[in-house]
C-alpha cells in the first residue's frame, strides 16, 4: 500500500480531536472511512498507532513518535502544493528563547543586505525544538538537546553561563563578584523544563537546590526572579536578548559552558538554508564546521 497525504491528515484529525467520531466531522467524511483509513496507515506501519481500547481514543507510544513526523510531512506538502509558494517564500529562523543573543540583529541585518530577495522571519515558538519538529520553522538555533528533534546539527558556538538574581539582591551587589554554584544552591531555583537548559542537576549531587520554580517560558522565568521567587541560571546570550531592570546577571564560575547548535531537517525545508548557517557562522566569527547526523551535537 502507498501512503498518501489522507491517511495522514486522518491520523492527524484523530490525535488532535480524541476520537474518530470528531475526526471524521472535521474531515467531513464517515467514521467508517476515518476507520478504515487509520487501519490502512498502521497496516503499512506495522504498529499500533492508537489505542482504542477506552472510550476517548489514545496514541500508543509508537503513535506519538510518530505524531511530530506526521505533521511535517503535511505541514511541507501544503506548502510544496501552496500556489502561493511559486513565489518565493520567507526562510523561518525558529528559537525558544534567546536566538543568539546581542548578534541576532547584527544577522537579520546581514541577511537582508546580502539576500535581499529571500525574507527571513525571526519565530519565538516555545518548545524544545522551536517548532523545527512540526514543520514551522527551516533553521533553529538550539541549546537544549537535539535528540527528539529529528534535525541535523552544527556546532556554532558555546556560551558561558551566567546567574540571574533579583537586582536588589545581595548576590547582585556591587564588588561581589562572580558567584558560585555553591552560593545559589541553597535558593529556589526556576526551571522551564519545556525549553530550558538549567535543572538541580548541574550541582553535585549532594548540594543540589531543594525546591524549583517551574516555568513555561522566558517570559515567566524572569518574572519569577524578578519578584524574588527564585534565582536562575543561564547563558550570556538571554542576558543579551532580555534585560530587565529587576533582574540581574551575574558571572558564574564552575558551571560547564552550553552549546549552541543550529539545527535543520535534513533534506532542507528550503533552499537558502546552507546560506543562512553560512552566514550565521561568519557573524559568530567561526568558520562552518561538518555537519552532524540526526540528535547529535
Amino acid at each position: 500500500m502507498t501512503v498518501e497525504l489522507r491517511h495522514l491528515r486522518a491520523f492527524l484529525a484523530i490525535a488532535e480531536e480524541g476520537g474518530i467520531t470528531r475526526a471524521a466531522a472535521r474531515l467531513g467524511t464517515g467514521q467508517p472511512v476515518v476507520s478504515r483509513t487509520l487501519r490502512r496507515l498502521e497496516d503499512h506501519m506495522g504498529v499500533l498507532l492508537v489505542d482504542r481500547s477506552t472510550h476517548h481514543l489514545e496514541l500508543t507510544p509508537a503513535g506519538r513518535a510518530f505524531l511530530d513526523r506526521a505533521r511535517a510531512a503535511v505541514a511541507a506538502a501544503d506548502a510544496a502544493l501552496d500556489p502561493a509558494g511559486l513565489v518565493v517564500r520567507p526562510l523561518r529562523l525558529g528559537h525558544s528563547w534567546a536566538a543568539l543573543g546581542d548578534e541576532t540583529a547584527v544577522l537579520l541585518r546581514r541577511w537582508d543586505e546580502e539576500h535581499p530577495d529571500v525574507p527571513l522571519e525571526l519565530l519565538r515558538i516555545d518548545d524544545r525544538c522551536a517548532g523545527l519538529a512540526r514543520g514551522r520553522v527551516d533553521v533553529a538555533p538550539l541549546r537544549a538537546p537535539a535528540a527528539d528533534c529529528a534535525a541535523r546539527t552544527e556546532l556554532l558556538r558555546t556560551e558561558a553561563r551566567v546567574a540571574a538574581v533579583p537586582a536588589d539582591s545581595p548576590l547582585a551587589a556591587p564588588g561581589r563578584g562572580p558567584l558560585t554554584l555553591a552560593d545559589l544552591a541553597h535558593l529556589p531555583l526556576a526551571v522551564n523544563p519545556v525549553s530550558g537548559v538549567t535543572t538541580p542537576a548541574l550541582w553535585p549531587q549532594a548540594h543540589r537546590p531543594r525546591r524549583t520554580v517551574e516555568v513555561a517560558n522566558t517570559d515567566d522565568w524572569l518574572a519569577a526572579i524578578a519578584a524574588g521567587r527564585a534565582v536562575g541560571v543561564t547563558t550570556t546570550a538571554t542576558a543579551q536578548a532580555h534585560r530587565h531592570h529587576s533582574v540581574a546577571y551575574v558571572p558564574l564560575t564552575g558551571a560547564p559552558a552550553v552549546p549552541l547548535v543550529l539545527a535543520w531537517r535534513d533534506p532542507p525545508g528550503h533552499p537558502a538554508v546552507r546560506a543562512l548557517l553560512t552566514l550565521a557562522h561568519q557573524v559568530a566569527g567561526e568558520p562552518a564546521r561538518e555537519p552532524q547526523g540526526p540528535g547529535t551535537r
